[in-house]
């Protein structure tokens, strides 16, 4: 029983639309999933990807809006680590994002202060693209690396980490996929969950096995959650000893479970559970264009 890499990041931004055009436009992810937060429906929760929704290549937002930027601190993913083809896809996101590289991998912060980092793939595996007309598909992100956080005292997670099945280094590598996990010494003070800030990072497992894993992490010494179900997938959330909110996410069903392939995030979606407020939380939702809308047209 292995997690198969990252599931999803999701973070936190103060403005809907800025996101939008950050993510789906300037990074080229697909908007796959325009949903509400399901603890708290008054907000959104939007999903990014590559074109088909792929767990693996998923970073997700809640959007408060007006929201003060945060900072990251100990017990807290600091930065997201994507695939990239070559080292010529590089040179394409530094002149993309204005930035200058520096060595081996490309650094960039979203505008509300998110650290991102590319890396050239070497995984061999399947590629996570999204289509965007600015961006050639040779140089389109392929899906998440890993994430770094911060931590005061990482060694205190190595157990943990391993009886989860984490690869020294930290790695978890299933069949198809693999995230890596990685810690930098924790800044002094606190962090401050706001804007520009990861809300926690999610690793996927197969649908068959998600009960056995709420079991592995408990014996683990882990404090899980009751399975919930999201209605895309099934969670379960718990710290590890670090303080890092982790999330075992299914892989499936998926977002084409309520909506087709070929219109994904083109609508408000909401679970069957909260279709019967659709009428008290969509006119308090921000509204946002997505940048496809636009391509259609030119």
């Amino acid at each position: 029983m292995k997690l198969e890499g990252i599931h999803h990041v999701t973070a936190i931004t103060g403005d809907a639309q800025g996101n939008v055009d950050f993510y789906a436009d300037k990074l080229g992810l697909r908007l796959v999933k325009k949903t509400v937060n399901q603890d708290d429906p008054t907000v959104y929760h939007l999903f990014y990807a590559d074109e088909k929704g792929s767990a693996g290549s998923d970073i997700t937002f809640f959007e408060y809006p007006g929201a003060a930027k945060g900072s990251a601190g100990a017990g807290m993913v600091h930065r997201v680590l994507w695939r990239v083809g070559s080292d010529e896809s590089l040179d394409f996101w530094a002149d993309r994002l204005g930035v200058e590289r520096e060595g081996a991998t490309l650094r960039f912060s979203d505008p509300e202060g998110l650290d991102h980092e590319l890396i050239v793939d070497e995984s061999g595996e399947v590629p996570l693209v999204a289509q965007h007309p600015e961006i050639p598909a040779e140089h389109a992100l392929r899906g998440f690396a890993g994430v770094r956080a911060f931590s005061g005292d990482p060694d205190r997670s190595n157990e943990f980490l391993g009886a989860l099945g984490f690869e020294p280094g930290w790695v978890a590598r299933g069949e198809n996929r693999s995230g890596r996990y990685e810690y930098d010494q924790a800044p002094p003070g606190a962090g401050v969950p706001g804007a520009g800030t990861v809300h926690h990072v999610a690793w996927a497992s197969q649908q068959e096995e998600h009960a056995a894993w709420r079991e592995r992490v408990a014996s683990a010494g882990g404090r899980p959650t009751p399975i919930i179900e999201r209605f895309y997938f099934k969670s379960i959330y718990f710290r590890e000893p670090s303080g890092v909110l982790f999330e075992i996410a299914t892989l499936g069903p998926g977002f084409t479970a309520d909506e087709p392939l070929e219109s994904l995030g083109e609508r408000l979606s909401l679970p069957p559970d909260f279709e019967g407020i659709r009428a008290q939380v969509e006119p308090v939702l921000t509204p946002i264009k997505n940048p496809r809308e636009t391509w259609s047209r030119t």
